[in-house]
C-alpha cells in the first residue's frame, strides 16, 4: 500500500506546534530557574528542582525524536536546550547550598491541589470500579 504523504502546510503546522510546545516547557523552566517572574504574583521564584525536571523532559523530547526533526527543529530544540543548561548551572552557583527556593504560599497552594486531585481521582476509581466476587 502506498504511502500517504502529508501536505507542506500540515508539516508546517505540525512543526510550529512542536517548536510551541518546546517553547512553553522552557519557559517553565525559566520561572522556575527565577529568569521570568511569576505570572500571578510577578515574583521571581526559584525552584532548582522544578527546574530540572523541565529541561530534563526537554532533553528527553530531543532524544526520543532524534532524526524525525527537520534540521530548523533541531537547531531550536538544541539552542533552547543548551540556554536552559546553562542558566542552571549559574543560578546553580549563585545558591550553593542547591536549596529549592520558593514563595511558600503558592507552594502549599500547588501542594493541596495536587492532593485534591489525587483524592478525587481515588474516589472516582473506587466509586467505578466493579466487583466480581472473590477471586
Amino acid at each position: 500500500m502506498p504511502e500517504v504523504q502529508k501536505a507542506d502546510s500540515q508539516t508546517g503546522e505540525t512543526a510550529q506546534r512542536f517548536i510551541e510546545f518546546i517553547m512553553m516547557q522552557a519557559q517553565q523552566a525559566m520561572l522556575f530557574l527565577g529568569r521570568l517572574p511569576h505570572p500571578s504574583t510577578g515574583e521571581t521564584i526559584v525552584n532548582l528542582e522544578a527546574a530540572r525536571m523541565f529541561i530534563d523532559y526537554i532533553e528527553m523530547l530531543k532524544e526520543k525524536t532524534r532524526g524525525n526533526l527537520s534540521s530548523d527543529e533541531e537547531k531550536v530544540l538544541g539552542s533552547i536546550l543548551s540556554d536552559l543548561q546553562m542558566s542552571f548551572v549559574q543560578v546553580s552557583n549563585d545558591n550553593p547550598e542547591n536549596k529549592a527556593i520558593s514563595n511558600p504560599e503558592p507552594s502549599s497552594q500547588a501542594d493541596s491541589i495536587i492532593e485534591e486531585k489525587i483524592s478525587s481521582e481515588e474516589d472516582q476509581k473506587k466509586r467505578f470500579s466493579k466487583s466480581y466476587g472473590e477471586l
